[in-house]
């Protein structure tokens, strides 16, 4: 009889290691956008960590091109989370007014990876952005741009203001790790804009503000490596 159990229980415990093997499961295609995504006024946008990329034909091929257009547009108090952009990443998200970016990465940054177009406040946490040849939050407006939690890597700018305009900008970096930056972290030929970078590590940095007023930039805790 002890033989018996001693059998049943083994094909027992064969039987729950056979089922609890893992399946294996095949990376889901990324999707591919061919018109802009609106996020409407207030509302949310959970990607649930998939994968957006540009139609080139359509929205821009993610090359230095100007006005190419967004794979999302954010109207005011939006929220942009759980998202992954691959390339071509055209001209990324643009934010009309105040929004919510959250857990966002951008895997081959296109022309831009954000670009604040009507006056408001964009927050950014977590996620990261990779193999920005030249900037990746572009400012085209008055407004104001913090970044937390955030991973940069290859870039030419983490942030710069639009070309010889004059409003007021403010940036803040706080938690993040930035390297491999070919210009600076924030730029600005602004002299009302401000900018501030906290308890951030960063690699091969050149400068981390460049054309900033003097009294207009603040740094502390920060960690070069």
């Amino acid at each position: 009889m002890k033989k018996v159990l001693g059998l049943l229980l083994s094909v027992a415990m064969l039987s729950m290691f056979y089922v609890a093997k893992p399946v294996s499961v095949s990376a889901a295609s990324p999707i591919v956008v061919s018109s802009t995504i609106l996020v409407a006024a207030g509302q949310t946008f959970d990607g649930g960590g998939q994968t957006y990329i540009a139609n080139a034909s359509t929205l821009g091929d993610g090359g230095q091109g100007e006005n190419q257009k967004p794979i999302f547009r954010l109207e005011n108090n939006a929220t942009l989370k759980n998202v992954i952009i691959g390339a071509p990443g055209a001209d990324g998200v643009h934010c009309y007014g105040n929004a919510t970016i959250s857990n966002v990465t951008w895997q081959d940054v296109g022309e831009d990876a954000l670009t604040l177009k009507a006056s408001g406040t964009v927050n950014i946490t977590g996620g990261g952005a990779y193999k920005a040849y030249d900037k990746v939050f572009q400012a085209n407006a008055a407004g104001t741009i913090n970044i937390k939690n955030f991973r940069a890597d290859d870039i030419g700018k983490l942030a710069r203001q639009n070309g010889g305009t004059s409003y007021t900008v403010n940036f803040t970096l706080d938690n993040s790790d930035i390297s491999n930056v070919k210009d600076s972290i924030f730029r600005t030929d602004s002299s009302s804009s401000t900018a501030k970078i906290t308890n951030t590590r960063y690699h091969n940095v050149p400068t981390l503000f460049k054309g900033y007023a003097s009294g207009k930039t603040s740094q502390s805790g920060n960690t070069q490596y």
